[in-house]
Formats: structure tokens, sequence, C-alpha cells
């Protein structure tokens, strides 16, 4: 039961570090200056999408054999280790948003809409279909997301400027290639070929 919510908070975390919601999160700091307004944007935008997202993975994996859940989990999370060793770039419509509204409801639109098809969002998909325990999956990627964003919001361009991206970048990998590999164990278990 832990792991439902420690292994969605680990990597959600790992995978958010230079991802553009975190680009996000440091233009919001820099312009808005007020960093417990776009925290709560950050806290409200997640929880709903992920909870959707979060949705839409225990839904997904009750139609499959746990066989051929754990060879389509496989594949999306080596798939989505791949994708995390591409740098994100920030859009510009994402951030004109932000000149609109306040500090939260500029974060609470921003945020839900750039998680929307983000690797966050599809691995926050996986893990719930992965873990039985759908609220602990939620609350986990939302901390991940936290302990990834929070930090860049209170501290500014420090933050963002010293750290190593692409270690980063290659550690989160690594932790989406362990899931995808105990993924292929479990289906080939789920098989009877182990």
């Amino acid at each position: 039961m832990l792991d439902s919510l420690l292994v969605p908070t680990a990597i959600v975390a790992l995978a958010e570090i230079g991802d553009k919601t975190q680009l996000l999160a440091l233009i919001l700091a820099a312009r808005f200056r007020k960093p417990w307004p776009i925290i709560a944007g950050i806290v409200a935008a997640t929880l709903a999408n992920h909870a959707a997202a979060g949705a839409v993975g225990a839904w997904f994996g009750s139609f499959f054999s746990d066989s051929v859940l754990h060879w389509i989990l496989a594949a999306s999370f080596a798939a989505t280790a791949l994708w995390t060793l591409v740098p994100d770039k920030m859009d510009d419509d994402e951030a004109s948003t932000a000149r609109k509204f306040g500090p939260f409801l500029t974060t609470l639109i921003a945020f839900f809409l750039a998680e929307i098809g983000d690797k966050t969002q599809i691995a926050t998909v996986m893990l719930a279909a992965q873990y039985p325990e759908l609220w602990l999956v939620i609350i986990g990627t939302t901390a991940g997301m936290l302990i990834a964003n929070v930090p860049v919001v209170l501290a500014g361009n420090f933050a963002a400027e010293k750290l190593p991206l692409t270690l980063i970048r290659r550690l989160a990998a690594s932790a989406f290639m362990i899931l995808a590999i105990v993924a292929v164990y479990k289906a080939m278990q789920s098989s009877g070929w182990v």
C-alpha cells in the first residue's frame, strides 16, 4: 500500500524537474512575486488534473487482464523513459495567460492546461492502472509535483539555474525504465512464463 504513495511521488518529482510546468512555476514566481497563491494554484490544478488522469488509469486498467495490462504498462513506461530525456520548452501562450488573472487563478488555469498530455499526467494514468489505491496514487503524484515546483516558486531563478537538469532527466528516465522492467516481469509472471 505504501508503494502506491511513494513510487508515484518519487517518479513525478523526478520527471517534473525541467518540465514545462516547472518553467511555468518559475515564470509565475518571477511575474507575481506572491508564492503562496501560486503554490495553492499548483495544488488545486494538480489535484484536479491528476484525479481525472488517475480515474482514467483505473478505468483503463479494468478492461484488461493482468498480463495484457502489464505489457501495456511496460511499453508505456519505456516510452515515457525516452520522452523524459527530451527537455521541455515553455509555450508563449501559457506565459501570456498570467496577464489576465491574479496569481491563484492564473496558476490554476495554466497548470491545469499545461499538464494535459504532459509526461507527469501520462505517468499518473499508468501508475493508477498499476496500483489499486487510486487516492494514494493521486496524493503521491500531487506531492511529487509539489516537491519539484514549490522550491522553484520559493527560490525563483536560483533553484532552476543551479540544478543539474541533464542528470535529473537521466535519473527520471532510469526510474521509468525500472518500472518498465518490473512491468515486463509481472507480465511474464501473470502469463505463466516465469
